[in-house]
């Protein structure tokens, strides 16, 4: 499900629950929140650095700007010379996105293409559950969701100069970054060998015992 619809269902859910008297279930609220701040990193924060930062530059003093939002009514901006906004406002939370990699662009070398048998991966877990998926990053992907993704994204794994689990899409391996929910991306971009060596490491950084076979 595409994030904007699960959003839109999750509002839903929160306004029937207003309207009915009824207790949310549990998780609802954070997950609107987690989605809501993949909106600002994915889509304003580009806006914000592109377009806002340059014409900024023309201001020489520090200052804050505070946008407040309200669905119902107008957009209003304001300014304050007191930079710390986190000792004024509690709940204030940096939205940042993970920096740009630069990427060298080797030389292209046309070359007759070998096409490899298709392999997956099976991985069997410490409470003996199984991930078996139909493709390799797939079960990389139930993997990592199934031990936290929070968890694995603290490990600070490096893939393709990229975080295997970033809060940005990366200009050159976008496509193969995949959403594993909460605003988070995973990289999925190597070989099924590679994929099969960084489960393993993932397990021994967490102290998992992990069977992870190649099929």
């Amino acid at each position: 499900m595409a994030a904007l619809d699960k959003l839109d269902k999750l509002y839903q859910t929160l306004q029937n629950c207003e309207e009915l008297g009824l207790d949310l279930p549990n998780g609802v609220l954070e997950q609107i929140s987690n989605l809501e701040e993949q909106i600002i990193k994915n889509d304003v924060l580009p806006i914000i650095q592109d377009n806002i930062e340059p014409t900024l530059q023309q201001v020489k003093r520090p200052l804050v700007l505070v946008v407040e939002y309200d669905p119902c009514g107008e957009l209003k901006v304001k300014l304050s010379r007191k930079v710390n906004v986190t000792a004024q406002i509690t709940d204030a939370k940096e939205i940042v996105p993970d920096p740009p990699v630069a990427h060298t662009e080797k030389g292209k070398i046309i070359k007759k293409e070998v096409l490899n048998p298709r392999t997956r991966l099976r991985i069997t877990m410490p409470n003996g559950q199984i991930i078996d998926e139909g493709m390799a990053w797939l079960s990389l992907k139930e993997f990592v969701i199934a031990v936290g993704v929070d968890k694995v994204r603290q490990l600070g794994i490096i893939a393709n100069k990229v975080p295997l689990v970033s809060n940005s899409y990366d200009q050159k391996y976008r496509s193969s970054q995949k959403p594993i929910g909460s605003g988070w991306l995973l990289m999925t971009h190597s070989s099924t060998d590679a994929k099969k060596r960084l489960i393993e490491k993932i397990a021994a950084l967490l102290g998992m015992i992990v069977k992870v076979e190649i099929v």
